[in-house]
């Protein structure tokens, strides 16, 4: 019998339950959706990810009493109960560094804030930050127009403020904000400068913020409240290790912390911030892969079942088909090629679904679209060999009939 005439029967005998055939195929559609989702969406957000947790400026290690990633369960109860890092530790760590870089910016902030001006106001989505005049270095701002912090504006605690593009959009559409006099949280400020448009990361506008110098913020808001989050930038390449030692000492001491006591404060660096981020990725792909792992056997076995049902209801077919000469080989092809058939286009919609899926949440964040070709391409080698080995024993089963018992079959 020609090959393609065993397709084509495998086809019929699949078209004449086709409810139960696409409930067979929902368990491999599941199955490869749930991997091909999660590793499209992670390989789509890697170079994002990389670039977004790439805000610190080059060369630049950051000393914080939080982690940059998030932790849970006992670390978290721990960290929770870390002293804060005080305005007066920062700057004595300002001196202790003194003649050994140039670049230290000290940070605090609030999101989800609210900012008004003359009557117009924005959404309550703004960030409200305290910094000094090392802010645009380290965090990779520019200004558009006005001027930056100074110095002074820092030691003096001066009410003043710049303002990123989101902010300038909503309250002054038609005018200049420079001079013009806003709050936020309650408090006014008066705008020196404006941020160049930055865009977004991780789906978050960066142009929706407001800094002031970091004593007027911690004076307005409440020194006890916040702990600072201190970055310091190496002058080249080549003694940033010895910056980020000299950085770790001067935190020590500035601390309390005794020789033998571990540290109560963060170090880290875009470098670590990407490698913490594929840990984190890898460990959600494995666990993809466990999960898809489970959903497909599950759904090989639904298969192998639902072929048992099949070979049952057409034992009298399989003996008539016998009877004028079909052979062993070809009862078994055409079993196999039913299974396989069921478990190809299960696994050709999973891989479409995760695709759309994946691509759909590194859209949100902004990434780059990809295709996993490579996943893509497992997927099916996958989803054969479970058609293949899960519909084996049941077209074998198919196949060693006896033609004479199988005419006999009610």
């Amino acid at each position: 019998m020609p090959f393609k005439e065993i397709i084509r029967m495998a086809l019929d005998s699949l078209g004449v339950h086709k409810l139960r055939t696409l409930l067979t195929m929902a368990g491999i559609t599941i199955g490869v959706f749930s991997v091909i989702g999660v590793m499209t969406a992670v390989s789509a957000l890697r170079g994002s990810i990389e670039t977004g947790l790439s805000f610190l400026g080059a060369n630049t290690v950051q000393f914080s009493k939080w982690p940059a990633i998030g932790v849970g369960g006992a670390d978290r109860a721990k960290i929770n109960r870390r002293r804060n890092i005080s305005i007066e530790q920062a700057q004595r760590f300002m001196r202790l560094m003194e003649g050994t870089v140039d670049v230290i910016c000290l940070e605090a902030g609030n999101g989800g804030v609210q900012a008004v001006y003359a009557g117009r106001q924005t959404t309550p989505s703004e960030d409200y930050e305290g910094s000094n005049e090392h802010f645009l270095a380290v965090d990779q701002y520019s200004i558009d127009t006005g001027r930056n912090f100074t110095g002074a504006d820092v030691d003096l605690a001066r009410p003043v403020v710049i303002i990123g593009q989101g902010i300038v959009t909503k309250l002054f559409p038609a005018e200049s904000p420079l001079g013009k006099t806003i709050k936020v949280m309650g408090h006014a400020y008066t705008v020196i400068g404006t941020f160049a448009a930055k865009g977004t990361s991780f789906g978050h506008s960066q142009d929706d913020i407001a800094v002031v110098p970091i004593t007027r913020f911690l004076n307005d808001n409440g020194r006890e409240k916040y702990s600072l989050s201190i970055s310091v930038e190496a002058p080249t390449p080549t003694v940033y290790n010895e910056i980020v030692d000299k950085g770790a000492t001067a935190m020590r001491i500035v601390r309390g912390l005794r020789p033998l006591d571990e540290n109560d404060f963060e170090i880290y660096s875009n470098d670590s911030l990407v490698a913490a981020f594929a840990k984190v990725a890898d460990s959600v792909s494995a666990g993809a892969l466990v999960i898809s792992a489970i959903a497909l056997v599950a759904a090989g076995v639904g298969i192998m079942n639902i072929m048992l049902v099949s070979v049952t209801e057409r034992t009298k077919e399989i003996g008539v088909r016998k009877s004028i000469g079909a052979r062993r080989s070809n009862i078994l092809a055409q079993f196999l090629v039913e299974s396989v058939t069921i478990s190809l286009v299960g696994g050709l919609a999973g891989i479409l679904l995760g695709v759309i899926a994946g691509d759909g949440l590194a859209l949100v964040m902004n990434a780059d679209i990809i295709f996993p070709w490579f996943w893509a391409a497992t997927g099916l080698i996958v989803c054969s060999a479970i058609g293949v080995g899960f519909g084996f024993y049941p077209a074998l089963r198919a196949s060693q009939l006896d033609p004479i018992e199988a005419l006999r079959f009610e």
